[in-house]
């Protein structure tokens, strides 16, 4: 039987993305103030170093792609990992409009001593799981994730609303 409270929301607590968002923000703050504190890079630079990190050598469309971000976020965070000598830009060749981005000798020492550590948090925040439950919290996430996909793509097809970001992410009315 579900939760009543998770599907007949009566309050912004009992909101099931609502519950998630407050579970990053506390879980991943952790992860935040070792990124900025210890390594001096962002979450956003984090999640770039971390997926370059998997396929070395993406262009960044792709990246923007697979980090869920958009085109400006992901050319500030790559020119802020460039300049930081953590990524590097190769022009593909025959298309010198287009970047291979990879990460550096010292990205990829920075990506191999970090990542551990994150993993270390999650493992103490999964800790309060036993086996059985982290399977069901994996294959409920797997499907929530493949709901969520159809529904972004149903609304796609359809036309959905889009807010304004540039604006503040407002609906104007006039």
């Amino acid at each position: 039987m579900p939760a009543p409270l998770l599907t007949h929301p009566r309050t912004i607590d009992d909101l099931f993305l609502y519950r998630i968002s407050r579970l990053l923000v506390t879980g991943g703050a952790q992860v935040i103030r070792l990124c900025e504190g210890t390594f001096g890079i962002t979450r956003r630079e984090w999640r770039i170093l971390a997926l370059l990190a998997q396929g070395d050598g993406l262009l960044s469309s792709e990246l923007a792609g697979r980090a869920q971000l958009d085109r400006a976020r992901t050319s500030r965070a790559v020119t802020a990992l460039a300049a930081k000598q953590l990524v590097s830009r190769n022009p593909r060749p025959g298309d010198r409009r287009s970047v291979m981005l990879s990460l550096t000798p010292a990205g990829r020492a920075l990506f191999d001593a970090l990542f551990p550590q994150v993993a270390a948090i999650n493992r103490s925040l999964l800790g309060a799981l036993d086996d059985a439950e982290l399977k069901r919290l994996d294959t409920a996430l797997a499907t929530l994730q493949a709901r969520a996909d159809t529904l972004v793509q149903a609304q796609a097809r359809l036309g959905g609303a889009r807010g304004d970001r540039r604006g503040g992410g407002r609906v104007r009315r006039r």
